[in-house]
């Protein structure tokens, strides 16, 4: 699995692992760094005297309150690139912060009292021990890694107590928070195993939302070291979620509901959880909604934050989206096929008639070109035209011409007097100004003003005698088959 999971990392970091490693003094950074070194990097440095100048550089670690890290330190001094198998490079760099201060520390004082003063790669001139552990932290994670590792203690070794570790572990995480990177918390104990152990670490998670791992860094090993970079790759953000969903779905137009209710869902749980750990909880709660019928996790990438998942929507779903679309539920096969072929003479109907309507949409006149098999052929005949013969073919179909007429109507309630009239027509044009739909449907004597205005439109279309329509379509019959310049007047 190393092998692995460096090249998740690599791939991850674009080729640069560079971990900023962040915490309290006297936790035991560098000795993580150190056998972090000796355990992932120098094994695969193939150059000896390289290998040799980067174990001269690895930071010393000792027992006891003295502070050893006094200034940051990039392990090695400049970033090495190692190759792991025989296709993945990268670039490795550590970086050793300096401490947050632990009040019963010894060495971030002077003799004096006085704060003591160290040297940053950031600055020209020396600046005090906590400012630099503050500074470090920033610059280290922000400007320097990829990935951050913070290491608290549980107070089971050298002379400081939980609660001494405790009043810095909180800062540096909400320090680390703000600058966004990905990070873990490593649990120094000497009892990794240990069921209180165990539930602090687990107590800790809850409390900063990150994973924390106890480990004995004295002891940890390389197993150990690549669960940690597993739980690192686990912080980093989901970058791409590519979702499998049901053709029929994918196929709804975004007014109908389910299709509104599913973007809903999913964007919602997208940006709820947004990082690779977050993965399994964010398909918890998408199978827990009665949108869905199955959610399963088809492959997730952590070197790429890739992650498939496979939809399928629930049969009630598909039912209801089929009768919000066609306005009444289909309860058998039979049925359905019977809609299938309503729908098939319905389109055919529609590709006739479709162009038309959309020119009398654009322009107030439409014509619908009838199809070959409208058309009607008369028997062939002779004719005689300047003294020579020849034949007629005819034809006849029926061609609709669609016209649109603005048809207005009105209602003119009586009111009273003039003082109520004025203060109705206030009360509408206020409603017309603001909602013109709610003044749409006003009552006015016990009915709505849309039903009103719509038998008043619906009057005046029907009025039209039926041998007045006869004549009109007589007459348009002539305009179209002996010329356009033919004008004819219709006198009713």
């Amino acid at each position: 699995m190393s092998d692995k999971i460096m090249r998740a990392v690599a791939t991850r970091t674009s080729g640069e692992v560079y971990i900023g490693v962040v915490g309290a003094v006297r936790s035991g950074k560098s000795t993580f760094i150190r056998h972090f070194m000796e355990k992932k990097v120098l094994p695969y440095i193939r150059d000896d005297k390289l290998a040799e100048k980067v174990r001269d550089e690895l930071p010393q670690s000792a027992e006891g309150k003295t502070i050893m890290t006094v200034e940051p330190k990039f392990v090695p001094s400049t970033n090495i690139k190692i190759t792991v198998g025989d296709d993945t490079a990268f670039s490795v760099r550590l970086v050793d912060c300096v401490g947050y201060v632990i009040p019963s520390a010894n060495g971030y004082l002077n003799q004096d009292g006085s704060a003591r003063l160290v040297k940053t790669p950031w600055y020209g001139d020396d600046i005090p021990f906590e400012e630099a552990a503050t500074l470090g932290t920033q610059k280290v994670i922000e400007s320097h890694s990829h990935i951050g590792v913070v290491i608290t203690s549980d107070g089971s070794f050298g002379d400081f107590s939980r609660s001494e570790y405790e009043k810095v572990e909180e800062q540096i995480v909400n320090e680390l928070k703000e600058l966004g990177k990905p990070f873990v918390i490593i649990l120094n104990t000497v009892n990794p195993n240990n069921t209180v152990t165990r539930d602090l670490a687990k107590e800790l998670a809850e409390k900063y939302g990150v994973s924390v791992i106890p480990l004995n860094l004295l002891n940890v090993t390389e197993a150990e070291i690549d669960e940690l970079l597993k739980e690192a790759l686990n912080e980093f953000d989901i970058s791409e979620l590519n979702l499998q969903i049901p053709d029929w779905v994918k196929a709804l137009k975004d007014n109908v509901s389910y299709k509104q209710a599913f973007a809903t869902e999913i964007r919602s749980a997208s940006s709820k959880y947004r990082k690779m750990k977050d993965v399994f909880t964010m398909m918890d709660e998408l199978k827990a909604s009665e949108l869905f019928e199955r959610v399963e996790v088809t492959n997730i990438d952590p070197g790429t934050g890739v992650v498939d998942v496979s939809l399928d929507c629930s049969e009630e779903m598909y039912q209801r989206s089929i009768e919000e679309i066609i306005g009444r539920r289909i309860e058998n096969k039979g049925e359905l096929i019977g809609l299938l072929q309503e729908y098939a003479d319905t389109r055919q109907i529609q590709s006739q008639i479709g162009p038309a309507l959309q020119m009398v949409n654009q322009c107030g006149y439409g014509l619908a070109v009838p199809s070959v098999d409208d058309m009607v052929l008369a028997e062939p005949e002779i004719i005689k035209q300047s003294g020579r013969y020849g034949i007629k073919l005819k034809a006849t179909a029926p061609a609709l011409q669609i016209t649109k007429v603005d048809v207005d109507s009105s209602f003119e309630p009586i009111i009273g007097p003039l003082e109520q009239a004025e203060a109705l027509l206030e009360h509408m044009v206020k409603d017309y100004q603001t909602s013109p739909s709610k003044l749409w449907n006003s009552e006015i004597f016990g009915r709505k003003l849309c039903d009103v205005i719509g038998d008043g439109i619906k009057a005046k279309i029907h009025s039209v005698p039926d041998h007045v329509q006869y004549k009109f379509k007589e007459a348009l019959g002539k305009v179209i088959n002996h010329g356009k310049g033919l004008i004819i007047t219709i006198i009713i």
